[in-house]
């Protein structure tokens, strides 16, 4: 599993908990995180391998991963459990998200230094191998380099029109599309869309 998925020896039990989970139920998981705080936040995104989940299937998700978490009961104090979709300037946490967001801007960071920089900010090119394609302004001529996977500690799509409209016809294409769409994009351009929470209190 890679750490963009889930960084923390915690996360990646936790990932390994409900994997199974939310793919039995026809989604793929995306990112998890257990946030520290006053009291924990365990958020899980997840989304359909075509894109487009919406808030119900998030409360579908919520509800089955805290039946499987009451079993397993990995986390010790309460949580809240809050399952979201993506967004729309989603995290890029597997290899196959590089390759089907192509041609779109993101946004990647690397744990080692690559000729000096550990930032890249450019436009997917999709992938070769176990490389991610990106092209960046070096000069006056943009050149595409690849980043092993493996160096990658964080990815996201950057927000654009052509982002937006691609995620309104996602929307349209899954049947999950109203005119209310344009709204929350605009209301929360950087925020994730649909959001499940669930308060867990231990005994």
């Amino acid at each position: 599993m890679s750490d963009l998925i889930a960084k923390t020896a915690i996360d990646r039990r936790l990932a390994e908990i409900i994997t199974p989970t939310i793919e039995g139920l026809g989604f793929e998981l995306v990112r998890v995180r257990l946030m520290s705080g006053k009291t924990k936040v365990l958020q899980i995104m997840a989304d359909r391998p075509e894109g487009g989940i919406i808030v119900e299937d998030c409360a579908t998700i919520s509800t089955a991963v805290s039946a499987v978490l009451d079993v397993e009961d990995p986390i010790e104090d309460n949580y809240t459990l809050e399952v979201s979709s993506p967004g729309i300037d989603r995290p890029l946490t597997r290899l196959k998200d590089f390759d089907m967001w192509a041609d779109y801007e993101a946004r990647i960071e690397t744990t080692e230094l690559i000729d000096g920089r550990r930032r890249f900010k450019g436009m997917l090119r999709g992938i070769e191998g176990n490389e991610v394609l990106i092209e960046i302004e070096e000069g006056k001529e943009p050149i595409t380099i690849g980043l092993q996977f493996d160096w990658l500690s964080d990815a996201k799509l950057i927000l654009t029109d052509e982002l937006i409209a691609e995620m309104l016809r996602q929307k349209k294409a899954s049947g999950n599309y109203d005119v209310a769409d344009f709204d929350e994009i605009e209301e929360s351009e950087a925020d994730e869309a649909d959001v499940a929470d669930t308060p867990v209190t231990k005994h």
